[in-house]
């Protein structure tokens, strides 16, 4: 199936010569616009793949608020047509966060490189976008199982004199509280969350840190430091899969 694009572009030959090129590459173009009501109603009947906004329409930043209806309405990869634009369009534009640009006069090459690099771009980000939201799913499936497990108080026993208060997140020893960090304090509720089974790396750097940004030296170092902490040895490591925590055993 062809990759559909709409053209916004003011100056009838460029869009011509535009329309043109990306027939000869192969690319099915749906529909011109040359202003802004136009671009906003031809994206909603023809639903495009893709959008080639001249970054400076008639109006001066036109094209800008064309690439913001498009961000929030109709999710596309949009490429910017530009020339020699005043660094406060640029600055503007910039803010939009494109998927790329391309410099009048065109090269045909250079034009269906960056539009294959925008398509890229934007699938990868929906893929993230997914990966985020079932995470967040991952999170809410994590907390029903662990509130499962309290006590009419709130707690969830833990190894041999420990205990989770869900409602406030501290972590109990002897009846006495753990002075543990945030990060230190979300892994020990993933641990009992899932007590009885082990917890991957990726699952923790999932949980304990939402933006994802730890590596698996993240974890062991996190691990360390609340080892240290610990009156007693209770993690336990998993054949470098992840790590348990021992299970509540009343006496």
């Amino acid at each position: 199936m062809k990759t559909k694009i709409i053209i916004i572009e003011d100056d009838v030959v460029t869009a011509m010569n535009l329309k043109m090129s990306l027939e000869k590459l192969n690319y099915e173009v749906i529909a011109i616009a040359d202003n802004y009501i136009q671009a906003r109603s031809k994206i909603k009947i023809y639903e495009p793949d893709v959008a080639l906004i001249d970054i400076s329409l008639e109006e001066e930043k036109e094209g800008i608020e064309i690439a913001t209806y498009i961000q929030t309405h109709n999710p596309m990869p949009f490429i910017y047509l530009t020339s020699h634009s005043g660094k406060d369009i640029l600055d503007s534009a910039k803010k939009t966060e494109p998927y790329g640009y391309i410099v009048k006069p065109f090269e045909p090459k250079s034009l269906n490189a960056t539009i294959e690099m925008a398509q890229y771009k934007f699938a990868e980000e929906q893929k993230l976008k997914s990966t985020y939201e079932e995470m967040k799913e991952d999170k809410s499936n994590l907390e029903k199982l662990l509130f499962s497990k309290t006590t009419q108080d709130a707690n969830v026993p833990f190894a041999q004199g420990y205990h989770l208060n869900v409602s406030n997140c501290e972590v109990f020893y002897n009846d006495s509280i753990l002075k543990l960090t945030k990060k230190e304090n979300s892994f020990v509720r993933l641990l009992v969350a899932q007590m009885g089974s082990v917890v991957s790396f990726e699952q923790v750097i999932s949980y304990v840190w939402e933006d994802n940004s730890a590596t698996n030296n993240s974890v062991r170092t996190l691990v360390w430091r609340l080892r240290n902490k610990l009156p007693t040895d209770i993690i336990k490591n998993a054949s470098g899969m992840g790590y348990t925590i021992e299970n509540y055993t009343a006496s």
